[in-house]
Formats: C-alpha cells, structure tokens, sequence
C-alpha cells in the first residue's frame, strides 16, 4: 500500500497527464517527449525552488495528506448507561449535559484556565497570520482560549528599531499584543497570550521586550514543530525587504546580495525570497540556564515549550527537561502538522506521527510518574479540527494531557468570518452563506448571545472573525459536553483511557488502549456468570 503519492498536488499546483502513475515515483507510466506538464518535475524544470513550497504565500494555510498506518479514526469512544462522575447523581433530572464542564487549565504554580481545553497554534511572521491577526486575538480573547504569537514577529517587522541588536520598539508585536490586551479585559479570567521564541528572537531580546514593555506573562521556548524539522520560512517579495532581513542575520535564499540574483529579480526570473530561521541546537544544561535567566531577569509569570515531531530521543528530552525546569506546559506537535508556509514534501515525509507520538509521551510520563518525578502540563498538536479530536487526545494522554493545540482548526473560522463581513459589504454573498440571510446577526448563529454580553457598542467593533472563532468553539463544547456526557464525564479531569477503544489490533499494541473485542470483557463475563 502506497500511503502517500508524490510528484502531482494541489499544494504545489500540479498535475499527472496520465491516469495510470507509478505509485513509489508519481511518475506518470509513460513519460512523452512533448509533454506540456505539469508534474512537479515538469514544473521543478524551469521554476526550481519554488515548486518545493506550497502557495500561494499569504492566501492559504497547508497541511500534509499523508495516510500514517494508525490515527485518531482507529479509536472509538465508549458510552456508557450507568454512573456519572463529577455531579451531584447518576439522575436523569440532574445528569444532564449542558451541566458537563469543559474547563481545562495548565501551569505550575499561576495557572491558565480555559473555558475550552483548546488553544490555538502559533501564529508567527507569516502573512496569513499577520493579516488575520485581529480576528484571531479577539476570537480567542472572548472564547476563553489561549493564543500564541509565534516566532519571528519583531525580526521581520519592517519598523523594527534596534539598539546594539536588541529590540527597542516592535510596532507590529505591539499591535498583536494590545489587541489580543483589549479584548481579553472583557473575559480576563479565562485564556493567556503566549510569545514564542527561537533563536533569531532570543538574539534580538524578544522575552525582554515583551515582558518588560507588553506586560507579557507566558513565554515559550521553540524547539520545532509538527510541520518541518528545519526553522521558520516566510517569502519575501521585495529585494530591499531581502537585504534588510539579511542584514539583520536571517539565512535569506536565493542570496539578494549578488549581482546574478538581483539580476534575475529585475526581469522576473525570481519573484520571491526565503527567509529562514536557524536551526536550534539543545543542550541540557544551557536549556536549565535560560529558563533559569528568563526567570530570573524577567517578569515573567509562565515559561512553556513547543516541540515537534522528533523521535523518542527528543521527546525524551523534551519531558525529563520540562520535569526539571518546572515548565508550565509543554506542547508536542506531531507529523504532518499544517503550516503557513513549509517545505511540501518535508511536511508529508518527516517526522513521527501524531497519534504514535501521543503514545511516546503518555509512555515516558508514566515512566517519569513511577519514579515520584514531577510531570509537567501536556498539551498535543498535529491535525486536529473536531470535538472528538479533543476527548480522544484528553483520554489517550490522561491524566497528563490538558488540552489541545489546534491550529489551522481554528484559523478558518477566523478567515471565514472577516470574508462574510467582506462579501456582505459588497453585496456578493455566496449561495453557501446567502441562504441563511444577509446580515451578521441572521448568518452568525451566536451573534446575539456575543451582544448581549458585550454590548451593542462593543459588538459594533467586534471583528466578525472574532465571531466566527468564537461560533466554531461554542460548536466544539457543545460536541464535547454530548461526548462528554455519553461517557458520563461531567468534568474534563474524569476524561480516563479506560472510555476509548481500540478498532484494530494495531492501534491497541501502539497505544495500550484495549481492543474493541476484550474492553469491559472481564465485567461483561463477571455479569453473565453471576
């Protein structure tokens, strides 16, 4: 079984001409001379580089199709017909599931609270991020949810003011943290905005600035993450752009500062830039040193980790790390992750899969936990969009797994819902939003219930993406009140592996989750033979 074709797809914007294609090679069987394409080798002939990200850069958000052996499908969720945890009776008057409790929370010592136990992926220097930015903070402000702020956000800041290489005025990281500020002192008991930093950023003083200035609290350390195992990648499109970032120290390819290259850029050979991050590079004693020195130089309330989809080894570190620091959270983002912009084909071949690495982590807690160690706060990321994405991840990882981290998951709603705003103002409503009415508070399902808690007049500078984000999360707690209920979990902490199953056997040896056939046989036998 070929679990993932390459050489033709919507990512890189290409296509077989041949219906049949050798599966390992996506080569098409025959191969013409003459043929006017357009495979990705077809493409990769004359436009070389380009073909190796997805695009367009700015429009659109990627995510790897691969099809892993094992995922979060193999699991299905129990229900059961009597008892109820976390409620006053197993009553039929009183067990009811509006009463279910979806809050989660993390951290050591100052904890976060979330209404949902969901929070969103890191939304760094990207395009698609910096243009959504406004619906993005707001949405996750008012749902209750925390929002990160990924990294590279002050190092491509075209108004970035520097002072012996660090950081002195950041306009755009002002913005993104004053705005998700505004919003979140109408819901201040709930949520968190967390600035992520990697190499770049620990360079030009990221944590100062943020923390000294912002009033900042959560900082996260980068390590990887779900969708590359190399660092951060954005285009750039303007060739003095390019030589600023350069000149700033970020790895910019196709070099723009030779001759050859702005030649090529003048006539339209090369349309675009890369600017890359470093690679991060871990030690154990100097990741304890810099967590001790953001604590001890910075009012800093919370430090956390995002690490990616490495093998064990690395996610050993991560967690034994995480134990020592005292770490308020540690984020593991698993293959193939989604991305603003990543190398296609390294975003569907590398790394180790979400729900295998779940299994890893909840393994290496357990082992931690027999030993009397401390276990930080686990949050999971790697492809998930749903209600039942959540419970699965909450019960595979429990008791260790707080949350989930989902990232394009709740950037669409974001997206979707500053369009309807657009498309109403234009009169051009598609038939798909159309039919439901014309305006905000006819399309938008939670519009009124946003107005009656905000405000007609806050409502007025409500983005209406922040509606769609928060309609998208009231959708996912409503789902998982109902799956919550059906387990009879009425408060997220009684989440238990014991409410999964497995439907294969494969999915039973790589998790422990017992297999469909054998869970509650021992019950089920005791009750036949009484």
């Amino acid at each position: 079984m070929n679990l993932q074709r390459p050489n033709a797809g919507e990512a890189t914007h290409t296509a077989n001409r041949s219906r049949d294609v050798v599966p390992c090679s996506g080569i098409c069987t025959i191969c013409l001379d003459g043929c006017q394409g357009n495979c990705e080798i077809f493409k990769a002939s004359f436009r070389g580089r380009e073909v190796i990200y997805p695009g367009p850069f700015g429009e659109m958000t990627a995510g790897g199709n691969k099809d892993y052996p094992i995922d979060y499908s193999h699991l299905n969720i129990q229900g059961y017909a009597l008892g109820a945890e976390a409620i006053e009776a197993a009553n039929p008057d009183i067990a009811i599931f509006p009463k279910v409790e979806t809050e989660s929370s993390f951290g050591h010592i100052h904890t976060v609270r979330m209404a949902l136990p969901v929070f969103t992926g890191a939304l760094g220097s990207t395009e698609i991020a910096r243009r959504n930015w406004d619906e993005f903070a707001a949405g996750a402000a008012i749902a209750g949810i925390p929002l990160v702020c990924g990294e590279n956000v002050c190092g491509v800041d075209p108004d970035l003011k520097l002072k012996d290489g660090k950081i002195v005025e950041s306009p755009e990281m002002k913005r993104r943290v004053e705005t998700y500020h505004r919003w979140h002192d109408l819901n201040p008991e709930y949520g968190d905005i967390i600035v992520q930093m990697n190499v770049e950023d620990s360079r030009f003083g990221v944590a100062e600035y943020v923390t000294g200035k912002l009033g900042v609290k959560t900082i996260e350390l980068k390590w990887g993450q779900g969708a590359k195992c190399i660092g951060g990648e954005i285009k750039i499109k303007s060739l003095e752009d390019a030589l600023e970032l350069r000149k700033r120290g970020y790895i910019v390819e196709p070099n723009p500062a030779l001759e050859s290259v702005q030649k090529a850029f003048k006539v339209g050979a090369i349309t675009s830039f890369e600017r890359h991050s470093r690679l991060g590079f871990i030690h154990e004693d100097t990741f304890l040193r810099e967590v001790e020195k953001l604590r001890r130089q910075n009012d800093i309330t919370r430090i956390t980790l995002k690490t990616g989809a490495y093998g064990a080894r690395e996610l050993a570190m991560a967690i034994k790390w995480a134990s020592k620091a005292r770490l308020d959270l540690v984020t593991i983002d698993g293959a193939p992750g989604g991305t603003g912009m990543s190398p296609w084909r390294m975003m569907v071949e590398w790394g180790v899969p979400t729900f295998y690495l779940q299994c890893l982590a909840y393994e290496f807690c357990m082992r931690l936990a027999s030993k009397g160690e401390w276990v930080p706060s686990l949050a999971m990321a790697g492809g998930f969009s749903t209600e039942d994405h959540i419970f699965k991840v909450l019960a595979m990882g429990s008791p260790f797994f707080k949350a989930v981290c989902m990232g394009r998951g709740l950037m669409i709603p974001g997206m979707v819902g500053k369009n309807i705003g657009e498309w109403i103002k234009k009169g051009k409503l598609p038939k798909t939003v159309g039919e439901y009415g014309d305006t905000p508070e006819k399309i938008f399902v939670t519009y009124e219930l946003l107005k009656q808690q905000l405000g007609a007049s806050v409502m007025k500078e409500l983005p209406l993406g922040a509606v769609g984000v928060y309609t998208f999360t009231e959708k996912m707690k409503l789902g998982l009140q109902e799956l919550m209920a059906g387990t009879r979990s009425f408060r997220v902490d009684k989440i238990v592996r014991k409410d999964l199953m497995a439907l294969t056997p494969e999915a039973a040896e790589v998790s422990g989750i017992s297999y469909v056939m054998d869970a509650y046989r021992e019950q089920a036998e005791e009750i036949l033979d009484s």
